[in-house]
């Protein structure tokens, strides 16, 4: 298994740790729970270095923003300036969902996205085999040189400008103070004195404020020592997992993959149907899927157990003894003391003519061949640390 540049950083911590994608990862330092209330709370640090930062150079033609207005269901053109991003689904031809990504806009005509660990290969090859048939004069960068550090929670900014500080050269202190003015989905790149770079940007996947740091990997123990000693709680993937969930985030793999599409996924929301000339990848089928209302039959919807038991992933879903979809991932919440889930229903076997309709239906799920009683609530389940049900 391949380990991060902080791999004993998490075996001094007494992490323990899990295969994750061919990754050995920390899937707990002790508390599960306790990492998931300091994120809530406080301010806790993921190694998520197991991800992919991939770049396209500006090719001083102007074709990469074109390109990427190709690849990915939502526009590039958003990203305004250099240091804006956006979330996006990259799709095959028939409108299924290669991966979910970040895009940054990284200079004037350069751009950063950073890809899922378990979907590297087959998004690296799928942009190559993009870029070829675009004759794009630009060519793909994979930074395996860098290491990705999450910082969330509501104090994540000013401790990790304070641990920052302290790693870094005085020369930089204007660029940090920079960061605390950030805006949600922007970047930042700091210049150090020695030429190496850094890149903060205010993301991440815990519902929680924070940010997403790439840095050479070599610099990445120092920085996590320093993260520790300005109170920040190493948290690992089972906290990121709660924690994503309550806030309705969907999972690669589980909530989304390439046999549904961003309609049938919660997230229409990232499919930029303006302007009409722009032929992304996916966008004819996306739009021969779509009703006489703008849907899609499939939706994904957010559930919580009224029942004893924990909801998991392919419970079937069931209304007035009809089983109408099943779970795609669920845990239980400790914000909430609930179980919560989502899960992908159909409308038709719902018998109702809007998702708007599904919240009124009762519902139950089956567990262990038992029917528990549940409900539909709307998603996310947490909203700045406070629960909405």
């Amino acid at each position: 298994m391949k380990t991060t540049p902080l791999y004993q950083c998490h075996v001094d911590a007494g992490a323990k740790l899990v295969d994750f994608a061919g990754w050995q990862m920390p899937v707990n330092y002790g508390s599960q729970i306790s990492e998931h209330n300091a994120c809530r709370e406080q301010a806790v640090i993921f190694d998520v270095s197991h991800m992919t930062v991939v770049d396209l150079p500006d090719s001083g033609e102007g074709e990469v923003k074109a390109f990427l207005q190709k690849l990915l269901a939502n526009d590039v053109a958003k990203a305004k300036s250099p240091g804006d991003a956006i979330y996006s689904c990259m799709l095959q031809d028939d409108g299924g969902i290669i991966d979910d990504l970040i895009a940054y806009r990284y200079g004037a005509d350069s751009y950063r996205l950073i890809v899922n660990a378990g979907t590297r290969d087959k998004d690296i090859d799928w942009i190559k085999k993009q870029l070829a048939a675009s004759k794009l004069s630009t060519e793909l960068v994979v930074r395996d040189d860098l290491a990705l550090l999450a910082v969330q929670g509501p104090q994540a900014i000013k401790r990790a400008v304070e641990a920052t500080s302290t790693v870094c050269d005085a020369s930089v202190a204007e660029q940090i103070a920079a960061i605390q003015k950030m805006k949600r989905f922007s970047s930042v790149s700091l210049s150090m004195p020695d030429g190496d770079e850094w890149f903060v940007a205010r993301t991440g996947y815990t519902g929680e404020d924070g940010l997403e740091i790439a840095l050479p990997e070599k610099q990445a123990p120092a920085f996590w020592k320093a993260l520790l000693s300005a109170g920040v709680v190493p948290a690992g993937l089972g906290a990121r997992d709660t924690l994503r969930l309550e806030a309705a985030m969907n999972l690669y793999g589980s909530d989304m993959d390439e046999t549904v599409n961003p309609l049938e996924s919660g997230i229409s929301w990232t499919v930029s149907w303006q302007p009409e000339e722009r032929d992304f990848i996916g966008r004819k089928s996306l739009q021969a899927s779509r009703n006489a209302d703008g849907n899609s039959d499939r939706q994904l919807v957010g559930l919580l157990l009224e029942g004893r038991g924990v909801l998991r992933g392919h419970q079937p879903i069931q209304v007035a003894g009809h089983v109408v979809g099943e779970i795609t991932s669920g845990t239980f919440s400790p914000t909430l003391q609930k179980s919560i889930a989502l899960g992908r229903v159909s409308i038709q076997a719902l018998g109702v003519e809007s998702p708007a309709d599904i919240l009124a239906l009762e519902c139950e799920v089956i567990i262990r061949d038992k029917p528990i009683a549940a409900r539909f609530v709307k998603p996310p389940f947490v909203a700045k640390g406070q629960p909405l049900y």
